[in-house]
């Protein structure tokens, strides 16, 4: 399995959704990532990390609230928001970085 460093370094946007088990707004967001890949196909990677299983990836983002979106593309961070997103509102985000 490609680590984390490498995934942020693909040439197509990253989409990466920090999350937690039991966080409501979180599970929230699962159907809503899966109409985004539905939609947007092999154009994007989705990504979910749960914080809890992930502490050094979320302590090395910064990450102080779930669910906390970035967007990765050649391993460089491009947005970042927290919070809960429509589908159509995280594909027009991704699609300035196709």
């Amino acid at each position: 399995m490609a680590s984390f460093s490498d995934l942020i370094q693909s040439s197509k946007p990253v989409l990466i959704d920090f999350y937690a088990t039991w966080c409501g707004p979180c599970k929230a967001m699962s159907p809503v990532l899966e109409q985004l890949k539905a939609s947007m196909g092999d154009q994007i990677f989705v990504l979910k990390i749960d914080v809890d299983k992930n502490p050094g990836i979320a302590a090395k983002y910064q990450v102080r609230g779930v669910p906390t979106l970035m967007i990765f593309k050649n391993g460089a961070s491009l947005w970042r928001e927290s919070g809960v997103y429509s589908a159509a509102d995280l594909e027009t985000v991704l699609k300035k970085f196709l």
